[in-house]
């Protein structure tokens, strides 16, 4: 006998992978929360950083990360602000992406647009160079 998915079964098939990301996420930084990238040997170095000196956009996360996991808002902020920044419009693309598939609706329109891809390519091509001048030093890790 063939049972038929009736649409809580296909709204929860919607929602998987939503739910996947959220696990992988909270899975990630309970990691990063018991393993504290703090001290040395935890985690590899940056390769850009190992090789050349300078920070990427993304040094300073995992650190940042095991503060916010901590509670410690000011110094997780300073760890990487614009990670730090960027975590509530991630959070917000989510719970689009999780509403917008419960409903069964396309994701299309999640994408972005041309000139806010050209707007974050700017900003963090921006945040990357200051972040290794000197008189920027306050982004750095």
């Amino acid at each position: 006998m063939t049972q038929v998915a009736g649409p809580r079964n296909g709204a929860a098939r919607r929602l998987l992978g939503p739910a996947a990301v959220l696990g992988a996420v909270a899975a990630g930084v309970t990691l990063v929360a018991v393993v504290d990238p703090h001290e040395p040997g935890h985690y590899p170095t940056c390769p850009l950083l190992w090789a050349t000196g300078l920070y990427c956009p993304g040094c300073g996360t995992l650190r940042m990360v095991n503060s916010l996991a901590h509670g410690h808002l000011a110094t997780a902020f300073g760890h990487n602000p614009l990670v730090f920044a960027l975590l509530p419009v991630f959070g917000y693309l989510w719970g689009r992406w999780t509403v917008r598939s419960a409903r069964g609706e396309p994701m299309t329109s999640l994408l972005l647009r041309p000139r806010a891809a050209y707007a974050l390519v700017m900003v963090v091509t921006a945040y990357w160079v200051l972040r290794n001048l000197p008189f920027a030093a306050v982004l750095a890790p």
